[in-house]
Formats: C-alpha cells, structure tokens, sequence
C-alpha cells in the first residue's frame, strides 16, 4: 500500500489550514489508529504520622496531606471510596477491609471512606455534589477520589477484575499522567481527571469507543451551561454555550486550542473486552493551554464558573444513554451528531503519494468516518480511500475502497 502524506490542507475559510498531517489531526501528537488516547493520570500522597494515627483510633481525618513531585515505591497513595446507593457504599467497605487494589510499581495504597475524611482544601473534588447530580444505573456510582496519584488510569486499568464496571477514578492531580504513544500528559490542579472502565463483547466496536466517550464529553459541556441559563423565574444572564469541538481521533479543542484528550487501553478476558478510559479536561487551569472557565470569561459576564463535579455528573448521564445506543444499534446512530461536533467534514487535503519513486499530488476531502473507525475520505477523481494513521510520523496509509 502506497504511503500518503498530509503536506497541507485546505479550506474555504483557511486557504492554508494547516501544513502537516500532524497538525491538521493531532497537533502535537501522532494519529491513533486503535484505541485512544487520553490522559489519565493522578498524584501521589503521604499521609502524616497525625493522620495516620487520626485513622487508626477511628475518628475523623482531615487529611494532611504531603504532596511529592518524586514518586517513591515506598510511599503512600490515599485513595478515598464513595459510592451513590447502598449497594456501592457496602461495596467500597469490602474495598477497604480487604484492600485488593495495586499500584503497577508495587507502590503501598492506603483507602479511607468517604465519611471519615474531612476536606481542607475548597479545590477538592467534592464527593457529595458529584453524587447528588449523578443519575445513572451503572457508570459512576462507585467513586474513587485521590487529591494525588501517579495516574487514575493505573489505577483502574490494573485493578479492573476487582472494581465493579462503571467505576471512576479521579485526581486532583496527577504526576504521570499519559496520552497517546505514552506521550506525557500536563495534569495540574484544575483539570478533570479521571478514568473509568467499560465492558464490550464486540471487538469491532472497541475502536469507536473514543469516539462515544469524545461526544459525551462535548455534549456534557452543552447540558452544563443549559442547565444554567435563565429561565422565566431567573432574571440573571444565563451561559453562552462553549463550542467544544473533536479533532480526530480523540482531542477535544476549544477556540483552536487543545483542552482535552481520550486515552482508551483494552485487554481480552473470558470473551470480553475489559476497556479502561482516560479523560482529561482543562476546567480551570489556564495552562498549558487554555481552559473552560478562561474562555467562559472572556464570553460572559456570569459569576458562574464550571466545576468538576457538574461536568463528570454530566458526562456519565449522558455516556450512559450513548453507550446503551451504541451497543445496541451501532455509532451510525450517533455519527450525525459526532461530524457536527468533529472539526474535519469537508476538510480538503493535498496529500503527497509515492507512486513508483515518483512523487504525486493529490487532492482529498474528508467524508467521515469508514465502517472500521478511519477517516473516509474522496479524491476529485471520485475516487474513495480510506486513510490510517501510521506510527509518530507524519504519515498516512491510504487504502483504495471500492
């Protein structure tokens, strides 16, 4: 198969949109053709001999808590279980007499529940309001929050047997956070992070599983400034609607800057796909790029600021109802919406071939999406081909169809 590469690309807005196939699909990280690619990534935490011994006699602990940038397999991770209904809160008991869960570096994990630790700190992921706005039967009934770990997705991915589907884990922060190719991935204070994993039997829907997920999140966002707009009995100005757009295949971008990222891992056990998935999204820190609350700013005049919790509630009541369509029906019931929110329908390319040592040009728009999660693409010739990412270059490999 002939070797295509993306050289520029064209548009009836930006005559040169981009000059490289990196830049147009994945600024600064290379196309993924498998799986996804978010962050996921956490911190890591000491307890202090105070709190330690608080735990031991039982009593309430507030927590306090030494941050290390330097990971050490000796030290302790604090994970805190919350759980929605009485099912998941005997559940995260069971977690904490038998502490079943790991570290892949062997790192000690300390597990404390929800009532017996007490924040201090008003940038804590705030349990409580999470699960009062949460309303689904499966994804995100079983909280794990940690104010710092190495990555959630570790977390998730190597304890999966042991968590029941749909639980989260979330961060404050994360010191190795990872997206795609084992990129590393910024995961400062402010962000949502989080991974959580999923279940799938059909194996040849797993790669558009990051897409479902992309969607979500975008669509989350919109229900967040709906539910905050006026209504008759509000006489406040209600939010402006962030158009949170999908690059390709998993980078979610807002006013031409990168806020978020989808990193999905997948291994296969008892004829079952057992998907661990990474989110990371910039609420409310401005760096490395920008983030939701900075534009809502620039946009609006409200005091409102989005927080964390509303948008993770809001993302798994909205996965829930996508992930139910696209099992049972496929993501043709959800690709119409997924080319409105994407950033690539009618994108024109002039791609560079190799064809028997000579180099020729040719022209391609971008269609959609092909039946096996690639991007489908139309030369001016009418031709059809369907165009894969390849490795950390800035490379493609097109396929004929038809």
């Amino acid at each position: 198969m002939p070797s295509t590469s993306f050289f520029r690309a064209i548009s009836p807005q930006n005559p040169l949109f981009c000059p490289s196939l990196r830049k147009l699909l994945h600024p600064q990280k290379k196309p993924c053709s498998l799986y996804l690619p978010i962050a996921a990534s956490a911190v890591h935490c000491f307890l202090s001999n105070q709190a330690k011994g608080k735990v031991k006699s039982g009593r309430k602990c507030k927590c306090g808590l030494l941050y290390s940038s330097a990971m050490d397999s000796q030290s302790t991770s604090l994970l805190v279980l919350c759980g929605k209904s009485s099912a998941e809160i005997e559940f995260a008991k069971s977690l904490k007499a038998n502490n079943p869960l790991k570290l892949p570096d062997n790192g000690e994990l300390s597990i404390l529940l929800h009532p017996e630790i007490e924040k201090t700190e008003e940038e804590s992921f705030q349990m409580d309001f999470f699960m009062n706005s949460l309303s689904t039967n499966t994804f995100g009934r079983l909280l794990i929050w940690s104010p710092q770990l190495p990555s959630t997705h570790d977390i998730v991915s190597h304890n999966f047997c042991e968590l029941p589907i749909g639980t989260v884990c979330v961060a404050d922060v994360q010191l190795k956070g990872r997206g795609r190719s084992k990129n590393k991935w910024e995961s400062p204070k402010g962000s949502l992070l989080f991974s959580f994993t999923i279940q799938m039997e059909d194996g040849r829907t797993v790669p558009f599983l990051q897409y479902v997920i992309s969607l979500a999140i975008t669509e989350a966002i919109k229900n967040v400034c709906d539910s905050n707009r006026p209504s008759k009995a509000r006489t406040y100005e209600g939010l402006p609607h962030l158009d949170v757009k999908i690059k390709w295949p998993n980078d979610l971008y807002l006013n031409g800057l990168k806020v978020g990222g989808i990193l999905c891992t997948s291994t296969y056990k008892s004829m079952k796909f057992n998907v661990s998935a990474g989110i990371g999204l910039n609420v409310d820190n401005e760096k490395p790029t920008t983030c939701l609350n900075a534009v809502l700013r620039e946009l609006s005049s409200v005091a409102y600021q989005f927080r964390r919790e509303d948008i993770l509630a809001a993302f798994f009541n909205k996965f829930e109802t996508f992930f139910s369509l696209f099992t049972n029906e496929g993501f043709q019931t959800l690709e119409e919406l997924y080319c409105k929110t994407w950033l690539h329908s009618g994108q024109r390319v002039i791609v560079q071939e190799d064809n028997e040592g000579h180099m020729v040009e040719k022209v391609v728009t971008v269609q959609g999406l092909t039946s096996s999660g690639y991007l489908l693409a139309i030369g001016d010739d009418g031709q059809m081909c369907e165009l894969h990412p390849d490795g950390n270059r800035d490379l493609l490999t097109k396929r004929i169809i038809g």
